[in-house]
């Protein structure tokens, strides 16, 4: 900015063009060096620049998410890119580090730093997604997912009272290292049920008083803190369900992870009612009734996150079996990227979804991550632009971007059933759970050839027997051939635990090695540790 003599007279009509003059002091500001604005699309500031200069999004990409904010009214053009499948979650993340000069990093709980942790309150730091790493020399390394509020890094400044140095991480990283660095009380089995006698518990004859007994049982303190530890314990340790199995004078208790049961600390077999019937009350099922199979749904809130739980009841020779399927939103809230596929196989799926029609298939056996997988893809899709339904038996996970139908037989509402209706709401995507018959698989077929993409699954062994399968169900093979685009097959094998693995003493043979493409010195196995359960594994990991 020029700098004038205060009583430097200028002439109105002598002033250039693009000059503010004030009077009173005689100062001029020249607006072209204040500020000059460039044509070049490279000179576009914050962070959808940096993906633009990067490559990452084209001027036509920003152009159109720059519309969509003046249509919604309330998105950023950086949320907009994300709703438009443009930039995914950490691409986004990446570019605001980028922009504001800080680092992006991994959160890793295990090498995060307790003292740090401690300098912000568990509430605080769940709240605004700020979280401290660790200490470097007389600074306190923060990690936060918006760099952009200079509020919240303010008020970090004065609840850390010392220098804070910030980094850029993801929400979903920040959420993960609470829990598990938040500090919990697990009670042990005896301290949960030290208040109950043996004799507090009768086997008495069936009658309508044995239904009342066990009704203020399962009501009673030990009890429901049982059943409460029960399913915190199970979402804590990542179980996708728990067993509760009755036998001859014993009571047996298993968790599934990463696909394999493993034995827990049990409560005394005379109890196995009570928590039966606790969980019956639970899910609103009829506690009298213990000869016929039942099923319900209870809706919990687990460590501060919602968590829907199905519950299964079954009568077997001992008792009542029950099984505890525990569905947990954070495990499907995972982009494309963060599936597991390999860089052709992704551009290959991503290709086949955005297609304006036809089925895509994704098929492999119970527990695989098909839904998983189907989910990621509806979420990479535009839920304001477009009309996605689903159709399930049942709906496992809701999400907010779409219309989910549940399945229900014994009152006519069956896939075909709903998959007409739908089809008469002006569907864009259309997600089938399932297709299970030649009345499913040929409403599915006539939609995907009058202009609907239809996402769903079949169980078969591999893709090309998907084909195989709808020839056996009664489509013919000239229908097939026009509406199914793509068959994704996948499976879900563990990994090795990152605490204990070890190179192996004995590596595969080299011709196993060349199958497979694997390029590698030596080959990596887990020795077994208490973070893995002693099994050498921990996690799974997708292969398609």
């Amino acid at each position: 900015m020029r700098e004038f003599e205060s009583n430097q007279a200028i002439d109105a009509d002598e002033a250039p063009a693009g000059t503010l003059r004030i009077e009173d002091t005689g100062v001029e500001l020249q607006f072209d060096e204040l500020w000059c604005p460039s044509d070049s699309p490279g000179a576009l500031r914050g962070p959808e620049g940096v993906l633009l200069n990067a490559g990452t999004i084209t001027v036509a990409d920003l152009e159109a998410a720059t519309a969509r904010c003046r249509d919604t009214g309330h998105l950023t053009i950086m949320q907009a890119l994300q709703k438009m499948g443009l930039v995914d979650e950490i691409g986004a993340l990446r570019a605001m580090a980028e922009y504001f000069k800080l680092p992006f990093e991994d959160v890793d709980a295990e090498q995060i730093d307790e003292h740090a942790f401690s300098l912000l309150p568990p509430e605080f730091v769940k709240a605004k997604n700020v979280i401290g790493l660790r200490r470097e020399g007389a600074s306190v390394v923060v990690g936060i997912s918006d760099p952009a509020d200079i509020f919240l890094i303010d008020e970090v400044k004065r609840r850390v009272k010392c220098k804070v140095s910030l980094v850029v991480v993801a929400p979903e990283a920040v959420q993960k290292a609470i829990e598990n660095l938040a500090p919990t009380e697990t009670p042990q089995i005896d301290d949960i049920i030290s208040d109950i006698d043996d004799e507090d518990v009768e086997v008495v004859e069936s009658t309508e008083a044995e239904v009342n007994d066990l009704e203020k049982m399962a009501g009673e303190s030990p009890v429901i803190r049982y059943v409460n530890y029960l399913i915190t314990h199970a979402v804590t340790e990542g179980a996708s369900d728990i067993h509760i199995e009755p036998g001859d004078k014993s009571m047996k208790v298993r968790y599934r992870i990463d696909g394999i049961l493993f034995e827990q600390s049990a409560a005394p077999w005379q109890l196995h009612a009570a928590i039966v019937s606790r969980l019956k009350i639970m899910s609103n099922l009829d506690i009298s009734e213990r000869r016929l199979p039942q099923d319900g749904r209870i809706r919990a809130m687990v460590r501060g996150r919602h968590v829907d739980l199905r519950v299964s009841i079954l009568p077997i020779t001992h008792g009542e079996k029950c099984v505890i399927r525990i569905l947990d939103n954070r495990s499907i809230m995972v982009g494309m990227e963060q599936l597991g596929m390999a860089p052709e196989t992704l551009a290959l799926f991503q290709h086949q979804i955005q297609e304006p029609h036809g089925i895509v298939i994704v098929t492999g056996p119970t527990g695989s991550g098909k839904t998983t997988t189907l989910y990621s893809a509806l979420r990479t899709m535009d839920g304001d632009r477009l009309n996605i339904s689903t159709v399930e038996d049942p709906v496992e996970y809701e999400l907010g971007f779409c219309n989910q139908v549940n399945v229900l037989d014994k009152i006519g509402m069956t896939f075909p059933a709903a998959l007409r209706s739908l089809l008469r709401q002006d569907p864009d995507v259309i997600m089938v759970g399932e297709i299970r018959d030649s009345e499913t698989a040929g409403i599915a077929v006539q939609a995907s050839l009058t202009g609907h993409m239809v996402l769903s699954t079949l169980h078969t062994n591999d893709a090309p027997s998907s084909i195989t399968r709808l020839i056996n169900v009664g489509i013919e093979p000239y229908l097939i051939a026009a509406a199914v685009n793509a068959v994704l097959a996948q499976r879900l094998v563990r990994k090795v635990c990152p605490h204990c693995k070890q190179a192996t003493e004995q590596a595969p043979a080299p011709e196993i090695l060349d199958m497979y493409g694997i390029r590698a010195d030596c080959v990596m196995e887990g020795a077994g540790c208490d973070q893995c359960r002693h099994t050498g594994y921990s996690g799974r990991l997708g292969i398609y």
